[in-house]
């Protein structure tokens, strides 16, 4: 809609300042006329000119569309036709007003000072032509330069008010898109944490109690017999189940963001992963670290979430380092571990590792992964830096620190 608005006004701006210049170059024309010598050739040396300059006019400004910004070579052949015609006969003046209209209509300042500057010449044209003083025509030249002005000037404000009203629409419909995306954000977010309250509530429960039950029907069992080891088999799998659904909760609602900022989120993780699996996981971070939007930080702590996981349930490591580098421009993750590795090119590729590129590559980051079998796997992420934020508050660490593995 503001776009149509402004192309409107344009189109009725170019149509309007055709219509001046072909207006005051018709009105300047049968003054001319009117002092020459009809019975010799001196009509046609005021038509041709005059021709002329209409049909350079309509190339360069209407075909070629130099209406808003009019090109070098249209100025300099204008004046020196305008200058020729001129010199032929006064009449023809107050052209040059039109000539420059495409340029003055830009300026408003330049507009009126401009229109003064021709309407004083041709008034000192007109007192010099017989050395008297010609009431009429010097009243003629004043009011053409009144009139000159207050038009040039009454456009040029029209114009500068339309780039205003368009400066206005674009900053408000920049703002109803930023009100649209946090308020598709907000959505986001409340649907994760409602899912995160319903595995919560539903599946992670009921794996618990059916982990309670099987613990109490095993010790009703003998030892070692078929039934009891059966029955070891599905509490392990209700507690493997049980671990996932805790980690589904953790991934769609990332509750340490909520308290706290990405770098003590991510040593939260690898102390957590120690606790639970006795692995050596620590955290280090290096740099300046530097606040970062929520959404953005999320989608960071889901990509080191996801990567932790792979390393607790595929890699079966013994050491996780996580490190976050804030370089000034740009934020570096690495997760490292020393498990099992992969071929990358061989093995066929996950949904986690989908998820977790897909991730990045919405923040306009980098994501890459190097492994070879037997020699641990490294996840490499690299997402931009705002150029100007705050630093987070004093619970982000500053220079590098490491978390040892809780016993």
């Amino acid at each position: 809609m503001a776009l149509h608005q402004a192309w409107d006004w344009e189109r009725w701006k170019a149509m309007g300042q055709h219509a001046f210049f072909a207006t005051v170059l018709a009105l300047s024309l049968p003054g001319a006329l009117a002092g020459a010598d009809m019975a010799t050739g001196a009509a046609l040396s005021r038509i041709g000119p005059a021709v002329g300059l209409a049909l350079w006019y309509v190339y360069w400004i209407a075909l070629r569309g130099g209406a808003g910004r009019p090109p070098l070579p249209y100025l300099v052949g204008a004046l020196l036709g305008w200058a020729s015609m001129a010199v032929v006969d006064s009449a023809f003046l107050p052209v040059a007003v039109a000539v420059l209209s495409p340029y003055w209509l830009r300026r408003a300042w330049w507009s009126a000072g401009g229109v003064l500057v021709l309407g004083a010449a041709w008034s000192l044209q007109s007192l010099a032509a017989d050395g008297s003083v010609d009431v009429r025509a010097l009243t003629g030249c004043v009011l053409g330069t009144a009139v000159g002005v207050t038009v040039t000037c009454y456009v040029a404000t029209l114009d500068h008010e339309s780039h205003k009203r368009q400066r206005i629409l674009d900053e408000l419909t920049a703002t109803q898109a930023e009100r649209a995306a946090a308020e598709r954000q907000a959505g986001t977010l409340a649907e994760r944490q409602r899912l995160a309250r319903e595995v919560h509530d539903t599946l992670t429960q009921g794996f618990a109690s059916i982990a309670m039950l099987l613990d109490a029907a095993r010790d009703d069992l003998p030892v070692d017999s078929p039934a009891a080891r059966r029955v070891e088999q599905a509490m392990r799998t209700a507690r493997d189940n049980l671990a996932e659904s805790r980690r589904l909760v953790h991934a769609l609602r990332p509750a340490p963001l909520d308290r706290t900022h990405l770098a003590d989120a991510v040593r939260e993780l690898t102390a957590r992963l120690a606790e639970e699996t006795g692995t050596e996981a620590y955290s280090v971070v290096t740099g300046r670290p530097v606040a970062l939007p929520p959404s953005t930080e999320g989608e960071l702590l889901r990509v080191v979430q996801e990567a932790l996981t792979n390393a607790r349930r595929h890699a079966r490591a013994v050491s996780v380092a996580v490190t976050l580098s804030y370089l000034g421009d740009v934020l570096a993750i690495d997760v490292q571990d020393d498990g099992t590795g992969f071929a990358p090119a061989a093995r066929h590729v996950g949904v986690g590792l989908t998820t977790m590129r897909e991730r990045i590559a919405a923040l306009h980051g980098t994501f890459a992964v190097e492994s070879a079998p037997g020699e641990g796997t490294t996840v490499a992420v690299t997402v931009p830096l705002p150029t100007e934020s705050p630093s987070p508050e004093p619970s982000a660490v500053s220079g590098a620190e490491r978390m040892a593995p809780a016993s």
